[in-house]
């Protein structure tokens, strides 16, 4: 009897194991769907969506014209100019810009030995650190699984270098980022 117990409870928890992600991945498909397909309330359902689409790559179009392109480089250049705006907004642009434009950021994956015995999985984001006195050094981003945090770590004094000649935004930014903003 405890035998066939022990397997019905082996099968439910299997099928959960199956059920669960795919369920989660539905339900986020979904509320993402319904959350696009209400930003233009039409009443035809998914042709919001569409239209959001739509909207999205006419922008992109616009931005890339020869004589619309300084429009949208003289709105950029005014929210350069708005202290924490521009600290969100270079970094969110510069992020989006490592997965999907130009200059993908995130396509130089790496094991880097923190020690004899532990070694971290990252991605190369800067070659070079020349541009604040480190020649040798390379910018490695380690993000954490399933959330938005980072680490602190205490470290000796003699073992701390001072920055010199870089803004403390730019720093940030460049944190903020993941290392995908230069630091100037």
């Amino acid at each position: 009897m405890a035998f066939t117990y022990k397997r019905i409870l082996s099968y439910f928890l299997r099928g959960l194991l199956f059920l669960t992600p795919l369920a989660v991945t539905v339900y986020v498909i979904y509320a993402i769907f319904i959350f696009l397909d209400g930003l233009i309330p039409v009443p035809i359902p998914g042709i919001g969506i569409l239209m959001v689409l739509a909207l999205i790559t006419f922008i992109g179009y616009l931005a890339s014209l020869f004589f619309t392109k300084p429009f949208f480089e003289w709105f950029e250049r005014g929210v350069f100019k708005i202290p924490l705006v521009n600290l969100l907004y270079t970094s969110i642009k510069d992020l989006m810009g490592a997965f999907v434009g130009e200059k993908k950021k995130f396509s130089s994956p790496v094991i880097v030995q923190i020690s004899e015995n532990l070694s971290r999985l990252g991605f190369i984001t800067q070659e070079d650190m020349s541009n604040i006195g480190e020649p040798d050094l390379v910018a490695v981003y380690f993000p954490h699984s399933y959330n938005v945090s980072g680490n602190v770590f205490l470290v000796p004094k003699d073992k701390i270098k001072p920055l010199k000649g870089v803004k403390s935004t730019d720093v940030m930014k460049f944190m903020v980022s993941g290392g995908v903003s230069s630091l100037r």
